[in-house]
């Protein structure tokens, strides 16, 4: 810090100083208000802090997410419906968590170009000689494997899958996976899986 910012800190700590005196004195019949209220803005304060720094753990614990339930040879994926309308899953795709929106309507699973970079696919190398007609139109799509996808206690290898080359705002979970299991249940606002 250089003299000039010093003295620039020393003068705008004593200006404080004097307002804040100034306050004080034309309120003090008023003190023990003034006090109380200075403590209530204190604490929003910090509870505005503390709920911004644990904000990923409760949206964790208070927003229901996907459960993976074992029963003898029954594996069971049980999902809650998002406030979104849909149904979203996360899946272990070539070793990274890939977030899923469930659509039966969609063939393949579908993985969005940075979704499939993420999982270790060489997006620049793929060739995009597919096409696939979505509701926002034709789509160029690229053929490819994943080494490993797995959803709990589900694991399948060599799993076929589509890299969109257009925008897609999140991977699709389509019927390509969906057929793999022996069920699929949509009772109240969860979906089951059941395999």
């Amino acid at each position: 810090m250089t003299g000039d910012e010093t003295a620039r800190l020393i003068y705008l700590g004593l200006f404080g100083v004097v307002i804040a005196g100034s306050y004080l004195v034309a309120n003090r019949s008023r003190m023990g208000q003034t006090m109380q209220m200075a403590a209530i803005w204190g604490f929003i304060f910090v509870g505005v802090v503390l709920v911004y720094g644990i904000w990923d753990d409760l949206q964790r614990t208070l927003i229901p997410s996907q459960v993976v339930a074992v029963d003898g040879d029954t594996v069971m994926v049980d999902v809650p419906r998002s406030a979104d309308g849909h149904y979203h899953l996360t899946l272990d795709v070539n070793g990274e968590a890939i977030r899923f929106v469930v659509d039966t309507g969609a063939s393949d699973l579908v993985l969005t170009r940075a979704d499939a970079a993420r999982a270790g696919i060489d997006v620049d190398a793929l060739r995009f000689l597919g096409r696939a007609f979505t509701a926002n139109g034709t789509v160029e799509t690229a053929d490819i494997r994943l080494d490993a996808v797995s959803l709990g206690e589900i694991a399948d290898t060599n799993v076929r899958a589509v890299v969109n080359g257009g925008e897609m705002s999140q991977s699709l979970l389509g019927m390509s996976y969906l057929q793999s299991f022996g069920r699929i249940e949509i009772e109240g606002d969860r979906l089951r899986l059941i395999r």
